[in-house]
């Protein structure tokens, strides 16, 4: 297997081919970030290494959309590729004591990561899940622009402004609302229209506390990445407890890591502060948690996790929630 490390940028792909690792032989290659340019960095390297696609191992930080079309290319023409957090490879880099940083050194840094710790094997999300986290996205946006105008509205009620000025922030805000209400439909007529995904959220609407808005988006998160575990999800969200301790002077109270999806933990937020009323399993280990002493905060946190497990749990099985403890 040879790695192929690609810093990726909004114009161009910069490359490192690993050709051996003792000691280290890289090429280096740039092409532009495009269809075109993939497939001449992948035939660049079959030659440089003398073997085929199916031997090479391409390694790409997440990096907003800038990475999906040399991904989903590099899958598609049968090479194995592998999407890495930016902040693992972050600290790999400074593991290798690399204090500059240039994207030549950063694509080595990426074959080296690949050839070292042989990451999972990435492979693109179904069409119907692409579709629906580009329509949430777009409501997300839209939601955001509204909450934005409605402040506009109020702070202008406070200070005299041009009758125009009004009328401009009210239309603003008229518009905005339908088109919040209307790709909420869509988002659910998207959903009726494919039966695996229809299914899906009448099994997470089973969950007491979790509606529509909390099951769009767990769909999105579940069908989106193949965990194998709910640890792994909660995880991806930025639900796992993070402990900060050395020696025995420094012991800091465990912290959520945060690394995910902010509006996915916002809409479990707020889906946990209705469970623990109304989901019995959630609950029971509300109340015994604050029982041993951890705080409200703590315990909701932890409440959020749960959620995602019961979420993972009822899609794995394909079968409703079913509470382990009495109501």
């Amino acid at each position: 297997m040879f790695y192929l490390g690609i810093d990726v940028s909004k114009a161009k792909l910069n490359a490192t081919l690993l050709l051996q690792t003792q000691p280290p032989k890289f090429r280096s290659k740039t092409v532009p970030n495009t269809t075109a340019g993939v497939a001449s960095l992948l035939a660049w390297s079959t030659r440089q290494a003398g073997c085929a696609v199916a031997d090479l191992h391409v390694l790409l930080e997440a990096t907003g959309i800038y990475h999906e079309l040399a991904a989903t290319a590099c899958f598609d023409a049968g090479a194995r590729v592998s999407v890495l957090n930016p902040a693992q490879v972050k600290e790999f880099a400074r593991g290798l004591a690399v204090k500059s940083k240039t994207d030549a050194l950063d694509s080595a840094v990426l074959a080296r990561f690949g050839a070292l710790l042989q990451p999972p094997p990435w492979q693109p999300e179904a069409r119907e899940i692409r579709e629906l986290k580009a329509l949430l996205a777009r409501l997300d946006s839209i939601e955001t622009d509204l909450r934005r105008e409605l402040n506009r509205r109020e702070k202008a009620e406070l200070t005299p402004v041009p009758p125009q000025v009004l009328e401009s922030i009210d239309a603003s805000i008229e518009f905005l609302r339908q088109q919040q209400t209307a790709l909420q439909q869509r988002i659910h007529d998207h959903i009726d229209g494919h039966p695996a995904l229809r299914q899906d959220r009448v099994l997470l609407k089973t969950i007491p506390a979790i509606g529509d808005k909390t099951a769009f988006r767990m769909l999105a998160l579940l069908r989106s990445r193949a965990f194998t575990r709910a640890s792994q999800a909660a995880a991806f969200v930025g639900l796992n407890p993070v402990e900060h301790q050395s020696g025995t002077s420094v012991h800091q109270r465990p912290r959520l890591s945060k690394t995910g999806n902010p509006r996915l933990r916002a809409a479990l937020y707020m889906a946990a502060v209705v469970a623990i009323r109304h989901n019995p399993d959630i609950r029971a280990q509300y109340q015994r948690l604050l029982a041993r002493g951890k705080s409200k905060m703590s315990a909701i946190g932890a409440a959020m996790r749960k959620l995602v497990h019961i979420c993972f749990g009822v899609l794995k099985h394909q079968t409703p929630y079913q509470p382990m403890c009495a109501n």
